[in-house]
């Protein structure tokens, strides 16, 4: 008699992996966003020009050979800038989702392994900050602070974990009635090893996900700021914020330098939010569940016409 050789358990990262590689619109946005991070990373090798030489004898020079995207109205060559202005969008973008992932996972993983007063506290503030306009608080920290780039890091951040906060309290309201909680209390393992060795790993997906959605919307925060004069100072460090900004006014004169960088925000904010949606999609359980489906079915059919 053959003994159907059991399947060993697939890890539940390559699960994850196996799930996002069926989205092509997520794997295509990944590949583009590895490219621009890396086009950013080695701006030194790639940019024509070092950042901020100026050519004044090709001031607001149309897109030609020796300019591939043409020049601004300092003559600094615009494929250049936006290189290095990926830099700084990036780690923006990049410094903010951390940030607030970070804040919005222990403040929601607290409120929702502790209960009682210290989840009615925790949550009536996020809900009170919840409620404030966000550009308007966001707007007077960044006039308050400052210019640079962690002080517009610092001024967006601080409202970039609200919602985190509540996704992760209510996966941590369902976990901490699962047994392995109550194993490892009974063990007497102490809060902070259950909430960091037991909890914390089961909320990767979610966490996953809020860094990628995190960072597009603070990369469009920034270049918002910028286009109110109010993000990074625009002397020293371009941004494609401020890239789009300063030349607000040359929309219909030299196009080229509002479409560039305007670009290259709108392909980097969708890059980051399709990869989210894989993610989510990766780490949603219920989807393997969908995918076994139709073997079910077969393997239903297959026991039915045995019978017969």
């Amino acid at each position: 008699m053959a003994h159907a050789e059991l399947a060993q358990p697939e890890r539940p990262g390559v699960t994850a992996w196996r799930r996002f590689t069926r989205r092509r619109l997520s794997l295509v946005s990944l590949a583009v966003l590895v490219g621009i991070v890396l086009a950013a990373v080695g701006a030194d090798m790639l940019a024509p020009y070092p950042q901020g030489e100026q050519h004044l004898d090709d001031l607001v020079a149309p897109p030609s050979v020796d300019y591939l995207l043409g020049t601004d109205t300092l003559g600094r060559d615009t494929l250049s800038q936006m290189l290095y202005a990926g830099r700084i969008s990036l780690a923006v973008g990049l410094a903010v989702a951390l940030l607030a992932t970070v804040a919005g996972t222990l403040i929601g993983m607290a409120a929702g392994y502790l209960g009682g007063v210290t989840d009615a506290l925790l949550m009536r503030f996020t809900d009170s900050l919840l409620a404030l306009p966000g550009l308007m608080v966001i707007a007077m920290l960044a006039r308050l602070l400052g210019d640079s780039m962690w002080d517009v890091v610092l001024a967006l951040a601080p409202l970039g974990w609200m919602a985190l906060a509540r996704i992760i309290r209510g996966r941590v309201l369902v976990l901490r009635e699962q047994e392995f909680i109550a194993a490892a209390k009974a063990m007497g393992a102490p809060i902070r090893r259950i909430m960091f060795r037991h909890l914390l790993p089961n909320l990767v997906g979610e966490i996953s996900v809020a860094v990628s959605l995190a960072a597009a919307g603070a990369i469009l925060a920034e270049s918002v700021l910028s286009f109110l004069g109010l993000g990074v100072s625009p002397a020293h460090t371009p941004t494609w914020g401020n890239m789009l900004g300063g030349n607000e006014g040359f929309t219909t004169v030299a196009p080229w330098l509002v479409v560039a960088p305007g670009t290259a925000i709108a392909v980097t904010v969708l890059a980051v939010n399709f990869v989210g949606d894989g993610l989510r999609d990766a780490f949603d359980v219920r989807s393997d569940g969908r995918e076994r489906l139709p073997n079910r079915s077969c393997s239903q059919g297959g026991s039915h016409r045995s019978r017969r």
